[in-house]
């Protein structure tokens, strides 16, 4: 693959042969999206206690936990440090199930009175706070956690050897743990201190401040973590596990690579897991550098079908190739910046899918990414319905739906990418991971969207409301004719869906001759039954539509009239000067006619540059930012477009 703005700006990647020849099993990636599923199956109340714990911020929580990885059982304590958020606050309240036995409340060394009904532990305070006052409760528990689902909280072994592993989204961290259970309010810092029995670890998220042995001949964790974390990124896993690390170059250093694997999956893990080196430089490049930078990132395996991304310490099965690419794109989409409702989870699980898409494109462009675009939209198109946008949360299977949450998420942002441009996708994207009022909090589909529409100039209402909200999909059926070089091409579309009665969307055609294919031609489809005309520098004789898997589509046609185009074309074409062209360019039609578009493709068909005229006779466009390389340029006047080649020094 040429180069293009997305590579142009990467920082030089030298990584392990495995990883730049990345092997692609859409077997693999059912089966972590169905493993998911099966984890967070059975996990309600959505909501959690918001409408009882708004009034107050979590600042810190520390945690110290007594956990034999042979018995399933929990006992310690949570210390919250907490700011009040309105005046005369009173009640703390917290989610945690019922099955767990609260021993204590200490408040400044005072015991406290509480109940523990429905799932909701409140304590009330022996004053009221006044507003953004600070203080502190420690809540002391233990029990069997309940462990809904196939997650939360779960003791089983691997070869014969016990452990327990924590996985809480979306609904389980008040299984295990008295916890704010919401996407509202982030934990600013977490101490987790576990004691277990020796010949154990524990791993879990941020930095191991401390390890040694007691006097009682056990052994003690404490990690910390000092990013705003949500609760359901909480994890902890404890098991006989055998370390070892990678060290990534990253933009603002070195980076650990810590990684907790079972003694008898050693080898092949720290052979495999050598891939994650150059993904993690690919992703630290792309968008914005490693969010927990100060820290590490690493691996837990548990004792599962997939992956959990854990804020800087992912939990999964094995360690194939797509299986940490995804996880360790969470890191930024879904950690960083977290979804602020489980309706726009695609916002985690989307993004996540895609980036791993842009590491076969990244390593394999020629091979392994065509296939994961076309089976991934073949997916998506699979059924005639289904929005990306989650309508019921209470189905925890319909809200990390394959389909629809992971593919058609990502499809949905590679045709964005194609409809916006390189340049304006990803760096709307870097805005959004910089955003000051998202960073470290939780964001909706808007916020995203308003950062892309900033960087495209294009009012994308319409693409949301089709794509993300609306169901279904578009099929495409093209008639074209040929007059000389002229040609018409009409577009009728058909959709799957009743929910969206017309997608627009800007079209990939390639024109070919005697089996060669040479001009891309992109179409700006807003109406029904449109007719394009356009002249191109040669006859073609054939035409394909989409080669490039740029569309959600499927069941399209393309049909050559028997009689060619005709009609009242504009006999003009376009010019370039200078043609070979250097840093700048200079486009026009001849016949003075006024044109309102220029766009610029390169040799594989990717827009590289799209500018907007009001009836321009002429217009100077500046690329010196494109590679050296030959580029179509297409010319919009109305409803035609005409084309020229120009070859970039």
């Amino acid at each position: 693959m040429k180069k293009s703005f997305i590579f142009g700006v990467l920082l030089t990647v030298i990584g392990s042969n495995y990883a730049q020849n990345p092997i692609f099993d859409p077997a693999a990636f059912d089966k972590i999206v169905e493993a998911e599923a099966k984890a967070h199956a059975g996990k309600f109340n959505p909501e959690g206690t918001l409408a009882l714990s708004g009034d107050y911020d979590v600042r810190c929580q520390e945690m110290t936990w007594f956990i034999d990885p042979a018995v399933n059982y929990i006992q310690g304590s949570v210390k919250t440090r907490f700011r009040a958020k309105v005046s005369g606050f009173s009640t703390v309240n917290f989610d945690l199930m019922d099955a767990l036995n609260v021993d204590s409340v200490l408040y400044h060394g005072q015991k406290l009175l509480f109940t523990h009904l429905s799932n909701v532990l409140s304590i009330n305070l022996p004053a009221p706070l006044g507003q953004n006052a600070t203080d502190s409760i420690t809540v002391f528990y233990q029990g069997i956690p309940a462990n809904t689902g196939f997650g939360s909280f779960v003791q089983t072994d691997h070869n014969g050897t016990p452990i327990i592993w924590t996985l809480s989204e979306p609904y389980g961290a008040r299984d295990w743990w008295p916890c704010k259970q919401d996407l509202s309010d982030k934990i600013d810092t977490v101490d987790i201190r576990v004691i277990c029995p020796a010949g154990n670890r524990v791993g879990s998220n941020g930095l191991l401040v401390e390890e040694k042995t007691l006097n009682s001949g056990k052994q003690f964790f404490h990690w910390r973590h000092t990013y705003p974390i949500a609760c359901y990124l909480v994890g902890i896993s404890v098991t006989n596990y055998s370390v070892f690390s990678h060290t990534a170059n990253m933009q603002q250093g070195l980076l650990e690579i810590l990684n907790y694997v079972f003694p008898e999956n050693f080898d092949n893990a720290k052979s495999e897991s050598a891939a994650i080196v150059p993904v993690i430089e690919f992703y630290d490049s792309l968008f914005v550098p490693y969010p927990f930078m100060k820290e590490k990132y690493g691996h837990a395996q548990f004792k599962w079908g997939g992956g959990m991304e854990h804020q800087t310490m992912s939990f999964v099965s094995d360690f194939g190739y797509e299986l940490l690419a995804h996880e360790l794109g969470h890191q930024w989409f879904g950690n960083r910046i977290t979804c602020g409702s489980w309706s726009d989870i695609w916002l985690n699980e989307g993004f996540a899918t895609y980036l791993s898409g842009l590491c076969y494109e990244r390593f394999s462009p020629n091979n392994v990414w065509p296939d994961f675009i076309r089976s991934r939209i073949g997916n998506v198109v699979s059924q005639p319905g289904g929005s990306v946008w989650v309508s019921d949360t209470t189905s925890v299977n319909r809200i990390f739906n394959g389909r629809l949450t992971y593919n058609k998420g990502a499809m949905v942002l590679h045709q964005l990418r194609w409809k916006l441009g390189d340049d304006a996708f990803f760096t709307g994207l870097r805005n959004y991971m910089n955003d000051p009022s998202l960073v470290g909090k939780f964001a909706f589909t808007s916020n995203m969207r308003a950062h892309l529409e900033a960087t495209s100039g294009q009012n994308l209402q319409g693409y949301f409301d089709d794509w993300i909200y609306g169901q279904g999909y578009p099929s495409y059926h093209l008639s074209w004719g040929v007059a000389g070089n002229k040609v018409q091409v009409k577009v009728h579309q058909d959709q799957s869906h009743p929910s969206v009665n017309f997608f627009e969307m800007p079209l990939p055609l390639r024109f070919f001759k005697n089996g060669q294919a040479l001009d891309w031609v992109r179409l700006d489809l807003s109406v029904q039954d449109q007719t394009f005309q356009f002249t191109l520098p040669f006859v073609p004789d054939s035409l394909a539509f989409d080669p490039g898997w740029r569309l959600i589509s499927a069941q399209n046609s393309v049909t050559k009239d028997a009689v060619v185009a005709t009609g009242e074309q504009t006999q003009a074409n376009a010019s370039v000067f200078p043609n070979p062209a250097g840093e700048k360019i200079r486009v026009s039609l001849d016949q003075n006619l006024a044109f309102d578009r220029v766009q610029l493709f390169d040799f594989n068909g990717k827009m590289v540059l799209d500018r907007a005229f009001s009836k321009a006779l002429s217009a100077d466009l500046d690329i010196h930012q494109l590679p050296s390389g030959a580029y179509n340029v297409l010319v919009h006047a109305g409803a035609q477009g005409f084309t020229c080649q120009i070859l970039k020094k």
